[in-house]
């Protein structure tokens, strides 16, 4: 895995939003849920895994939409209510922990996705690297 600084920080497309990560990213994860290709219009979202007390919005406030997720669990999204920016999401049954969207990073360093999630339902255009690890549902 490949190890980002230790601040990082990022925002929405309009600048409304700002947030910070106040440690390392550890793993992008890449999730190819139907819901995650909504969100992006694309084969899904490209996320960083981080610890609830890492991450904090410095700017703004976030719109949030709740939905039960493909896996059954209740999942909160958080985005830019004036430009649409995914910024991150916040399942229910792990409060210690928020999914970041790595597209929101102002200047992030150099990472790797290092596992697929939801790859059952990844679409035949959007490839995924075989040296990663790959989940056909969601992951524990």
């Amino acid at each position: 895995m490949t190890t980002s600084q230790t601040t990082l920080s990022g925002s929405c497309l309009c600048g409304a939003i700002q947030y910070t990560v106040n440690a390392s990213v550890t793993e992008l994860r890449a999730c190819h849920c139907a819901d995650c290709q909504k969100i992006s219009g694309g084969g899904g979202t490209v996320n960083a895994l981080v610890a609830t007390k890492d991450f904090s919005i410095t700017k703004g406030t976030l719109k949030r939409y709740t939905k039960t997720a493909d896996s059954g669990r209740m999942l909160h999204r958080y985005f830019c209510g004036d430009c649409g920016s995914a910024i991150y999401s916040q399942r229910d049954v792990t409060p210690e922990r928020v999914v970041v969207r790595a597209g929101a990073f102002d200047a992030p360093p150099l990472m790797k996705i290092t596992a697929h999630i939801w790859t059952k339902s990844a679409r035949p255009w959007d490839p995924i690297d075989p040296a990663a690890t790959q989940v056909a549902g969601s992951p524990d």
